[in-house]
């Protein structure tokens, strides 16, 4: 146990001082600065952090973790009302049947934000809609090959076809 006051190491007993109107526990030299105030003083016990069970521990990581497979469908506004108003629901009673704002789910129906997966999971399941779609990749297309080359394609053979491709003429419609 250190001294309030000096901060050193208390060997010995520690005493409860009332130095300018504050309950200090002190050692013996700087008791001399206030009066003694006759409490016991008991040592601090050290307390532990309650166990957080495995299981609580591997759910709140799957919770940060972002599930980048999904995207959200682009009109999600109209279906979100279609859905709450489907089922005669209301903001509010929506916001109790999910625990989340009123507030929030007005923003979301207006699209001024966009549902985060976990919310938008929330509203699949409550309003029996279809929200989040998994992710289409954009296929790129690639650049056609000289076909008497097996080659990889390098920066050189990139910047050729790019020149024959402005040299092409390009057709109008009239």
């Amino acid at each position: 146990m250190r001294c309030e006051v000096c901060g050193r190491k208390i060997y010995g007993k520690p005493y409860r001082a009332l130095i300018e109107g504050a309950k200090l526990t002190v050692c013996i030299e700087c008791s001399k600065h206030g009066t003694i105030v006759k409490e016991e003083v008991k040592p601090k016990k050290i307390i532990s952090k309650p166990k957080v069970s495995l299981a609580s521990k591997t759910q709140k990581a799957q919770e940060k973790s972002i599930d980048t497979s999904m995207e959200l469908v682009e009109d999600f506004d109209q279906k979100i009302r279609g859905g709450r108003e489907k089922l005669g629901l209301s903001h509010e009673e929506l916001g109790k049947k999910i625990n989340e704002k009123v507030s929030l789910l007005r923003k979301v129906e207006t699209r001024k934000i966009k549902p985060d997966n976990k919310l938008a999971t929330k509203l699949e399941y409550t309003l029996k809609i279809k929200l989040l779609v998994p992710v289409q990749e954009e296929k790129i297309p690639q650049p056609k090959l000289p076909k008497e080359s097996s080659r990889e394609l390098t920066l050189g053979d990139l910047v050729q076809l790019n020149r024959k491709q402005m040299e092409e003429p390009t057709e109008r419609t009239s």
